[in-house]
């Protein structure tokens, strides 16, 4: 027993009796831009993890220049 056409018709027939067209406009509107907001979030940060990780090389090899130094 899978969902049919008529399974989703029936639930969005209830959804909109329930809460109406205006709230879910509303709630489209809101999970689209919550949507979008996390998918600049996650390219934001793809931009800037080269970067970080080429700093954080730069600080792990001139720290184990150091201790070589140190030791020597």
């Amino acid at each position: 027993m899978g969902l049919s056409i008529w399974h989703i018709a029936l639930f969005a027939i209830v959804v909109i009796l329930l809460f109406g067209t205006s709230k879910l406009k509303n709630l489209g509107k809101d999970l689209g831009g919550a949507i979008k907001d996390f998918k600049d979030s996650v390219n934001e940060d793809d931009q800037k993890t080269p970067l970080e990780h080429q700093t954080q090389l730069k600080n792990v090899h001139t720290h184990d220049l150091n201790k070589e130094n140190h030791h020597s």
